[in-house]
């Protein structure tokens, strides 16, 4: 589903879905959706700021990796509230440039609005942990040595 910005300077758009198992690309091949990801939210421009879009949803999904520790696959819930703020594109994309600390928190869009399973694909990648292992216990002996 995409958002257009000319619609959501008209009125903020409500959105619930649910995507099966390859509508949304996680860009890793070891990262797999199991089952349906379902999400409920609404998209509308932040009042005073040009272009910028606010997404706040809840998600609910299941995720499988490989575990870092053993290889063997394991599953990752993700059931949680999301709120993610977009800016439009700068001139001069692609070039090196200075942000501000607010904008390292910001995602960004070209174009005329946004993409909701690019909204999702980025939730779910935060949301899952940075270690992956199969058993907590793992996490928790690997950081004691």
């Amino acid at each position: 589903m995409f958002f257009h910005v000319r619609d959501l300077e008209v009125r903020a758009q409500e959105f619930e879905g649910e995507l099966k198992p390859g509508e949304v690309e996680f860009l890793d091949p070891k990262l797999r959706q199991i089952g349906p990801l379902k999400a409920t939210g609404r998209v509308e421009l932040v009042t005073g700021a040009l272009g910028e879009i606010r997404v706040k949803g809840h998600l609910k999904a299941e995720m499988e990796s490989e575990c870092d520790r053993c290889l063997e696959d394991a599953r990752f819930p993700v059931d949680s509230d999301f709120e993610l703020y977009y800016r439009p594109v700068e001139e001069g994309y692609g070039e090196e440039v200075s942000i501000d600390k607010s904008e390292a928190e910001m995602g960004f869009y070209e174009g005329d609005g946004i993409e909701l399973n690019d909204v999702l694909r980025e939730f779910v990648l935060l949301a899952l942990p940075m270690q992956r292992v199969c058993d907590e216990r793992w996490a928790a002996l690997k950081n004691f040595k």
